[in-house]
């Protein structure tokens, strides 16, 4: 019956997103410790936060372990140069969505390594191991003196008295060995219940085999110290289900002989030249759990694409592309080709939504080759973004300040010979108009330079008309009627015409006296035209 029902929820699931929590600190252990740097960009916190990157993930992550997990954490946030519509990633998913008998005995064994302590495998590769003490060359020496006073025993009594003082100093090493112990008591037998699932999963398929012809090495190196490290797998057991007299009887053993420093710092030895071989092995077992993961996240979806991504054009082409994060999404459709975008509109309007919209569907184009789109063309390109910028006060940063950081990076980043995308959110809004306008007009021509892309949104009127050389200009717009504000939410050609600020300030009840007042001032200022020279 529990079989029974685990099958049932697999298979009920199969398109859902998680009921469950995420502990970031832990998922993205993997990707912190990682190296990245041959990576062609390595998306940065910055980014993350302005396009809700926590929020997508867990949309996204549909997995069924903890490497699993690990593994499509750091490949979301990595972009790599190869295209991500390559065999066999690709007929991999399609096997995941067509053979559901073989999914579900899939996701079985992955989902073995589901406890919270899976977590700590990364840490075996990637972080430095305890060192031996400088005193520790006398633990094995005491452990062999002991086992010579016990054969004494029947020669004399008085090898007792020895033993004992012996024993007494095993007792203290024992003792402080224990912290290091606990350190491993999570990772170590996880290691062998990855290396027990991989090679199942290498037995499963042949088609599995593909995604790493030599894992039998890796896996075979990792069983040369299987042995030793089941030592631990024992231990963890005892201390977690048994107790009482063979408890005892096994810890006054283990003192004796010291035997768990003598296997701690042997496996740790081993493993220390082994980093490259579990690596190889997480990474097998994690990018299998990320393929199914997103055969997954697509049977969930009532519409997505795989994008066309081109290494050389700088053309982004969008059908029907939404935001998969936004309840019933409006879809809209755009071609950048040759120019950047400027977005105008009123607030809630949709601008700053459709911004993240493309960013979105960039980061999983480019990294899980999915598009939430009929169809979607996209650059490989750097993404960057100044969208949600805040007062720094534990580093007495002001608004203004924090803004002007940010963008500097984007100056720096647009010379440095790739193509980048840029998103950005009313440019120097923490600043005064005239010098926001000019700032932003001198910024954003700079940026839209050296076949770069532009997304960015303006209540600034005045930037349509000083930049409509270099960007292509699009609007959001609403109907306002006596009561009510519409939002159809519909990315339209051209500038933004209508003016309703004013008239939202009205239907929300402002006094008529400024109301009136509001409304003389901005007809004065709509009719001065000053001229530009630039």
């Amino acid at each position: 019956m529990r079989k029974k029902k685990e099958v049932e929820e697999l298979i009920s699931s199969f398109g859902k997103p998680k009921n469950q929590s995420f502990p970031f600190h832990m998922i993205e252990r993997y990707f912190r410790n990682k190296d990245n740097s041959k990576a062609f960009q390595v998306l940065s916190d910055k980014t993350c936060n302005d396009l809700d990157f926590e929020e997508l993930f867990m949309f996204t992550d549909r997995t069924s372990s903890k490497p699993g997990q690990q593994y499509l954490y750091n490949r979301l946030r990595t972009i790599s140069p190869e295209k991500r519509n390559n065999d066999p990633e690709e007929r991999i998913i399609q096997r995941f969505t067509a053979d559901t008998d073989f999914r579900i005995r899939i996701q079985k064994l992955l989902s073995k390594l589901d406890k919270y302590e899976a977590y700590y495998i990364s840490s075996l590769f990637q972080e430095e191991h305890i060192k031996r003490p400088g005193w520790y060359f006398i633990v094995p020496l005491l452990s062999f003196t002991n086992v010579l006073l016990l054969l004494m025993l029947w020669i004399t009594s008085q090898a007792f008295f020895v033993l004992l003082a012996v024993y007494i100093v095993n007792f203290g090493i024992h003792l402080w060995n224990k912290k290091n112990l606990n350190v491993y008591l999570d990772s170590m037998p996880e290691l062998l219940r990855l290396k027990f699932i991989a090679d199942k999963l290498y037995r499963e398929e042949a088609l599995l085999q593909e995604i790493n012809p030599g894992l039998p090495d890796s896996v075979k190196v990792i069983g040369q110290v299987g042995k030793r490290m089941a030592f631990f797998q024992m231990e963890a057991k005892i201390q977690s289900e048994l107790s009482g007299l063979f408890y005892l009887v096994s810890e006054l053993i283990k003192i004796m002989f010291l035997l768990e420093p003598l296997m701690l710092f042997g496996v740790l030895k081993r493993m220390d030249t082994r980093r490259a071989e579990i690596e190889n092995v997480f990474s097998f077992v994690g990018h299998i759990d990320m393929l199914c993961s997103i055969a997954s996240l697509r049977k969930g979806l009532d519409t997505y694409c795989l994008p066309v991504i081109g290494k050389s054009d700088c053309t982004i082409k969008a059908n029907k592309i939404y935001h998969p994060l936004v309840f019933d999404c409006v879809p809209n459709n755009i071609e950048v080709k040759g120019k950047s975008i400027l977005l105008t509109g009123s607030n809630m309007s949709g601008k700053t939504s459709f911004i993240r919209t493309v960013g979105v569907n960039m980061i999983t184009g480019l990294t899980i080759n999915t598009c939430f789109a009929e169809s979607l063309t996209i650059p490989l390109a750097r993404i960057h973004s100044a969208i949600r910028i805040s007062d720094d006060l534990m580093n007495d940063k002001s608004y203004y300040f924090e803004e002007v950081q940010t963008i500097k990076d984007m100056i720096l980043n647009s010379v440095n010979g790739s193509r980048n995308l840029f998103f950005l959110d009313e440019i120097y809004k923490g600043t005064n108009t005239v010098e926001r306008i000019s700032a932003g007009k001198a910024v954003l021509s700079y940026l839209a330079g050296n076949g770069n892309i532009v997304f960015v949104s303006t209540h600034d009127m005045e930037l349509t008309d000083l930049l409509s050389d270099e960007y292509d200009l699009y609007h959001f717009s609403e109907q306002v009627d006596e009561k009510n504000v519409d939002f159809d939410y519909k990315l339209k050609k051209g500038k933004l015409k209508n003016r309703n600020a004013i008239r939202i300030l009205q239907i929300n009840g402002y006094p008529e006296h400024i109301i009136n007042e509001a409304t003389l001032l901005s007809e004065r200022l709509v009719s001065y035209k000053p001229s530009y020279h630039v």
